[in-house]
């Protein structure tokens, strides 16, 4: 299999990029093509011990990078070379299976949907990520693309995420909930009411294992598997949840190095400890894909360090192999949209 690699993309690019592709090349046997600045990028492979390229790892030159303050509807159109319109475009003639980039989340977004394309008949590309629970952890989606919604997007990320769920995850009917402020079905605005109405008809036809309205508190609790809201709320729940992590990491390390007392007992405890904290550690998922698109996409944090690459592509890997975007592909025609949608 082979991953194209953003090597540009990220607050850490070239040289972490450039690290977490190696890495993932020397542990998972996976072929790279790391694309940039093709002296910087030789630059970050000296500087790592490399004097000549590893067999299975390819440089595409590109002379321009996107940046975060770019317009992400016209950056892939104004840096027509940029290391991420590049790779794209490699994506999409079939230069590799995958692509990884940590650069601006808008412009892969729209990039992806521009040049990659959209599968056939879904109407808007999401945002996908997994979050700790009590049990396996679960899936939010939307977590950031799509801030306004209608239901009818939402009953398709409902899909979507349960696809990416059974291929990814092994899960042969995952509960798919709906993310709201109470469980009845007539609470929330009139984009859930709705939603859990269609929602509904789908787990009575036996399309969806639809578990009801979830509240944020129940889905860390083990309440279903996949977590169906719109990008807004479902950033606010992202971030809420990444900086819970860092404060009760910061704050148990206080705790525990206290005095020798505390340190002893940090130590009797130490395995379920780290067991804990690695609930919360986002490294090893790496990134998110970007469900929708007619081909595996990858968005790696954009302060991701070596392993957070190593883990995106991985993730990439993973759902090159489980065939995510084909079995999306296969079921749009079970996602019922209706015949008047807005677009």
């Amino acid at each position: 299999m082979k991953v194209i690699v953003d090597a540009m993309g990220g607050d850490n690019a070239p040289f972490e990029i450039v690290k977490g592709a190696l890495d993932a090349h020397n542990e998972l046997g996976v072929s790279i093509v790391l694309v940039g600045k093709g002296e910087e990028i030789l630059k970050a492979l000296s500087e790592l011990g490399y004097k000549d390229l590893p067999a299975g790892v390819e440089i595409a030159n590109a002379s321009e990078v996107v940046l975060m303050e770019d317009d992400p509807a016209t950056v892939t159109r104004e840096k027509s070379d940029s290391s991420m319109t590049v790779g794209l475009k490699m994506l999409k003639d079939g230069g590799a299976d995958a692509m990884v980039s940590a650069g601006s989340t808008g412009a892969l977004l729209s990039g992806a949907t521009l040049i990659v394309k959209r599968i056939k008949g879904v109407r808007r590309a999401v945002l996908s990520v997994m979050l700790p629970s009590a049990g396996k952890g679960f899936l939010i989606i939307d977590c950031g693309a799509n801030a306004e919604c209608t239901p009818e997007y939402l009953l398709q990320f409902a899909y979507m995420g349960s696809y990416y769920m059974k291929g990814i995850m092994g899960m042969e009917s995952p509960r798919v909930g709906l993310l709201n402020i109470g469980t009845e079905e007539t609470k929330g605005t009139p984009l859930q009411v709705e939603t859990y109405k269609l929602l509904r008809e789908a787990g009575l036809n036996g399309e969806l294992n639809f578990a009801g309205n979830v509240e944020a508190r129940e889905a860390f609790r083990d309440a279903c598997d996949v977590l169906v809201t719109d990008g807004f709320t479902g950033n606010v729940l992202l971030k809420g949840t990444e900086g819970i992590g860092l404060m009760l990491k910061g704050e148990l390390k206080g705790i525990f190095y206290k005095n020798i007392f505390t340190k002893l007992a940090a130590l009797s405890i130490k395995s379920g400890l780290k067991g804990l904290m690695k609930k919360f550690d986002a490294s090893d998922v790496g990134g998110t894909m970007l469900l929708g698109i007619s081909k595996p996409v990858i968005k790696a944090h954009g302060s991701s360090k070596a392993k957070d690459i190593r883990g995106a592509i991985r993730q990439a890997m993973l759902a090159h192999e489980a065939g995510v975007c084909d079995m999306i592909e296969k079921n749009v025609k079970n996602m019922k949209l209706p015949e008047k949608t807005n677009d």
